[in-house]
């Protein structure tokens, strides 16, 4: 398959309406703006679905070997994540911004720390080894979220990574179909007390969505996507009935990639959006509680200079770090990366 650009530009656009669900609810802004962009999980739905579509093409492109493709995964991915941990951990050690901005809406909390976990130890472990969505609430409080925020739905796809590279399916549909099963069976048992939305089988379905899409794209078969469809909006209904919009926005999405439509999405912004998305989706959280730390004592009794202020800092020093790590960091690293797969690692054998 080629380069899916209008995905790229769909990426970007998710990285940036988070960015702004995380910035919003520490400004005074009206509520309406904000509830705008208080679909954060809606955009991670997409990610897992994408995430679905593209792991499918890596696994073929490394055998179905496990060793070869996660090594890919951890060289793409790690990189990145444990610099924004390291700056992520340094905002928390300055403290809790939220009693300086008294109009912060309740939902800040929810994406605010208030500061260092304890045990500490035990949080550092479970995110450096990316486990921390796998672990129940009853052993780590809040584990899938305390150090890094972002990285929650970094932990369910590297669960998800595992989960396909140790199974190496090579039918992506009946795979994409047990991965459904699994979500149905998760959402309606009473097993969401005892994990977070980090946990694999609470986004299943959207990677089984994913899957099924590569092989409309790749293979013209339809029937998969459509039953993976039906099987996401059936459960959306039961659960969550928003969440049926979200599998229509994603439908126009292949649509659009597989007849060339949605032009707009190729635009170069849009792609360089893309591009950066990883590092952007990582970093604006801590980005934004630094200038929240900075600009709070300063402007605390003056909300509307502050919001204004925090906005252009926040989206600033975000845009800033995250071209610095893609180009300082990531692209060097993709290109090396690029160079040793293709002189170590064999092409799949043909069918």
């Amino acid at each position: 398959m080629q380069r899916l650009q209008r995905l790229d530009g769909v990426r970007g656009l998710l990285a940036v309406y988070v960015m702004l669900g995380h910035a919003l609810p520490l400004t005074n802004a009206p509520a309406w703006i904000g509830a705008l962009f208080a679909h954060g999980q809606a955009a991670v739905d997409l990610f897992f679905a994408l995430s679905g579509l593209v792991i499918a093409g890596s696994v073929e492109q490394h055998g179905w070997r496990f060793q070869p493709f996660i090594t890919a995964r951890a060289r793409r991915l790690l990189p990145v994540y444990f610099l924004v941990l390291a700056f992520s951990i340094l905002t928390l050690t300055r403290g809790d911004p939220l009693p300086a901005l008294p109009w912060a809406s309740t939902a800040a909390r929810d994406i605010v720390s208030p500061g260092l976990p304890h045990p500490l130890w035990a949080h550092l472990l479970a995110h450096l080894t990316l486990l921390h969505g796998l672990i129940p609430d009853s052993l780590l409080p809040y584990g899938w979220v305390t150090l890094l925020g972002p990285a929650w739905s970094l932990s369910t796809e590297w669960q998800f990574y595992l989960l396909i590279g140790l199974l190496a399916p090579r039918d992506f549909f009946r795979f994409a179909l047990a991965l459904l099963a699994l979500g149905i069976f998760y959402h309606l048992l009473p097993l969401g007390n005892e994990f977070s939305r980090a946990f694999l089988p609470a986004a299943a379905p959207w990677f089984a969505l994913g899957l099924a899409s590569r092989l409309w794209l790749a293979s013209s078969r339809v029937a998969p996507f459509i039953a993976c469809l039906a099987g996401v909006c059936l459960l959306a209904a039961v659960t969550e009935p928003h969440k049926i919009l979200v599998g229509f926005a994603w439908t126009g999405v292949m649509l659009a990639q597989r007849h060339g439509w949605g032009s707009p999405l190729k635009a170069q912004p849009l792609l360089y959006l893309g591009a950066i998305s990883y590092p952007l989706y990582l970093v604006n959280e801590p980005a934004e509680r630094m200038a929240a730390l900075w600009l709070g004592p300063l402007l605390a009794r003056q909300p509307t200079q502050f919001s204004l202020a925090f906005l252009g800092l926040s989206l600033a020093l975000s845009f800033a770090a995250a071209a610095l790590l893609h180009h300082g960091v990531e692209r060097p690293l993709m290109q090396r990366n690029k160079k040793f797969s293709s002189t170590r690692i064999a092409p799949p054998v043909q069918q």
